[in-house]
């Protein structure tokens, strides 16, 4: 299936929104409901429930968190959702720029069917911890 460039580009503002709103349930109604999540190659995140969860503990680490959609292509049935988190850790209080993408297969609607996350853990980690 291919899918309309225009439609998942607004779906992609959208879910930004969604992640800025502090709602992790708005960030897993972008999923299908059999969708996962995986980040960095970790544990799949399944269903919006488990979508919903991820969300939750990221907000939960970062509630002034802003995430910024820096680029999303389409190509068919895929996208990729390039983006940039920022904002200050809830334990450590440090400031956190991260950028990565989510590389996304695409369900009816527009949905995320399937999405594989990627961001330097490393260079997070570092930043979390203020080095």
């Amino acid at each position: 299936m291919t899918f309309d460039p225009k439609s998942v580009q607004d779906m992609a503002t959208a879910y930004t929104r969604a992640w800025c709103s502090g709602d992790p349930d708005s960030v897993a109604s972008f999923y299908a409901p059999n969708a996962s999540i995986v980040i960095n190659r970790g544990d799949p995140h399944q269903d919006r429930a488990g979508v919903s969860a991820m969300a939750a503990a990221f907000h939960a680490d970062f509630p002034d968190l802003v995430v910024i959609c820096d680029e999303c292509r389409v190509a068919g049935d895929h996208a990729v959702y390039a983006w940039t988190l920022e904002g200050h850790h809830a334990e450590t209080g440090n400031f956190v720029r991260v950028g990565g993408w989510e590389e996304w297969d695409l369900a009816e609607g527009p949905l995320i069917g399937a999405s594989r996350g990627w961001f330097d853990g490393a260079d997070y980690d570092r930043q979390v911890a203020g080095g």
